[in-house]
């Protein structure tokens, strides 16, 4: 039964993390549009893999973490430094070109490979799952071994597979509206990161 709740947990929380407009959805789409959805499968079955052990590592730290209480106060402060370069970075993205980069076109030999290195990539995705399986232990819903990260992991893998495959199956419908986000989602993040390192900062501030 255990298996089974630390599953459907991974499932929830990659499901949650991969429904979200980002770049990796935005490739899922336009590879299915010109190459067909069973084409995009492979792109996706590389992020599915890389998901895969990145959860387990989020889990992992997250663990370690919730036992060492003590360098909370610091992981705060570096976690709230890095929150900042991060939305500096995106705002200095945002701003920086409008103009459209050249679309690559991806080789359907090599799309399972380009799936991988894109999700290598996706830097949100460990600081991601470390947060939530951190909240999950706090209220005692996950509680970390080897073998419980491994059903997260293959939980987190089954949700991120499913929610990217359900994005190449509706492309045609959302492929404006997921453009139109894409566009603008280094200032959306931005803007997310910023408020988070505030509000981090001001925590540290009066703590």
């Amino acid at each position: 039964m255990n298996a089974l709740v630390y599953v459907l947990i991974g499932f929830l929380i990659a499901s949650l993390g991969s429904i979200t407009p980002s770049f990796l959805n935005l490739t899922v789409v336009k590879y299915s549009l010109r190459n067909g959805i069973k084409a995009a499968l492979y792109i996706i079955a590389g992020y599915a893999t890389v998901l895969f052990f990145q959860a387990n590592l989020g889990a992992y730290l997250a663990n370690v973490l919730m036992k060492n209480s003590e360098y909370i106060t610091l992981i705060q402060q570096i976690g709230t430094g890095i929150l900042f370069l991060l939305s500096i970075n995106f705002f200095r993205v945002h701003f920086q070109s409008k103009e459209k980069v050249p679309e690559k076109e991806i080789p359907k030999s090599k799309s399972y490979f380009y799936g991988v290195m894109m999700s290598l990539l996706n830097m949100m995705a460990i600081p991601f799952y470390f947060t939530f399986i951190s909240l999950s232990i706090a209220f005692k819903y996950f509680e970390y071994s080897f073998v419980n990260a491994l059903y997260f992991s293959i939980g987190s893998t089954i949700g991120s597979f499913t929610l990217y495959s359900l994005y190449a199956i509706i492309a045609k419908r959302i492929e404006n509206r997921l453009d139109f986000i894409a566009s603008r989602m280094d200032f959306i993040l931005g803007c997310l990161t910023g408020v988070v390192a505030i509000g981090n900062f001001i925590y540290l501030l009066i703590k």
